[in-house]
């Protein structure tokens, strides 16, 4: 089966079904985007057992939509934006998805903390129609490239935002996670990327807020739960299921995450998530 053109997969109904919830960068795809068949035929066979799999992740509705095309998937519900940006399936809607919950912030104040510790720090802010504004010179990661304007660092202020992203080149991963600790950031929920990338979203909510949301409308119980992952915007993912469910660690996972995990799984390199959805039945 080719990772590109996969079949929709067949939806079958049971009343023991799992909410299998999967990141994307590092868990589903390579760290060079691709995707093996070897994950792609488990997520199809998941899928076509009757299980919800759902995609969970901290890229905007605009680069996860795609990723569903690749694996074949139309999950009822997919969350984005690290939980600020819940869809629910809706053929009506452009690209079959519409937006069903939306959080967002006045990014203002935690901004300039921010700036305040970071100098030259790059910032960039996301809407909820996945329009990122960015200044402090060229933002990595291909945010220009997506629907992104550059501007002055006063245009961020007070816009609406799903999310925050700051990075910052001239610190390693040691002294940007030292500098994080000293910014005493509060009432927003921040997680550190595999740089010195952080992500910053509205209070309270993250991956495993949104997806308690979306286990209570598809009525499944906590103890039917699975997810994977591999960064640290994933650990309250890995804190909500692993209370009755699983959450499954990429090998190649910060020592970090891997801790917040209840099991590890080979490194997406080696194909992981494929041994790990193999499992299920």
């Amino acid at each position: 089966m080719s990772a590109e053109t996969a079949p929709r997969a067949d939806r079958v109904h049971r009343p023991d079904r799992l909410l299998v919830a999967l990141d994307i960068d590092g868990t589903v795809l390579g760290m060079d985007g691709s995707l093996s068949d070897a994950v792609v035929d488990e997520v199809q066979r998941v899928a076509a057992a009757g299980h919800e799999v759902m995609l969970a992740t901290g890229r905007s509705v605009a680069d996860t939509l795609p990723i569903l095309d690749r694996l074949g998937l139309t999950p009822e519900y997919v969350v984005c934006s690290n939980g600020a940006i819940t869809l629910q399936r809706d053929s009506t809607a452009p690209m079959g998805y519409r937006r069903r919950f939306v959080e967002t912030f006045d990014p203002t104040d935690v901004l300039q903390r921010i700036r305040s510790h970071l100098k030259s720090g790059r910032f960039a802010v996301e809407d909820e129609e996945g329009k990122y504004l960015y200044a402090g010179g060229d933002f990595p990661g291909g945010i220009a490239d997506r629907n992104g304007e550059q501007v002055e660092f006063e245009d961020l202020l007070h816009q609406p935002a799903t999310r925050v992203v700051v990075v910052s080149p001239g610190h390693d991963m040691e002294d940007f996670l030292a500098v994080v600790e000293r910014m005493g950031l509060h009432r927003v929920s921040y997680a550190i990327g595999w740089t010195a990338w952080l992500d910053i979203a509205p209070d309270g909510v993250n991956k495993g807020t949104a997806l308690e949301r979306v286990r209570e409308l598809l009525d499944i119980p906590r103890t039917r739960i699975v997810v994977a992952g591999d960064g640290r915007n994933d650990i309250d993912m890995f804190d909500w299921a692993k209370v009755a469910g699983r959450a499954i660690a990429m090998g190649q996972a910060p020592d970090d995450v891997i801790g917040a995990s209840s099991e590890v799984t080979a490194p997406v390199t080696s194909d992981g998530l494929a041994a790990a959805l193999s499992s299920i039945r």
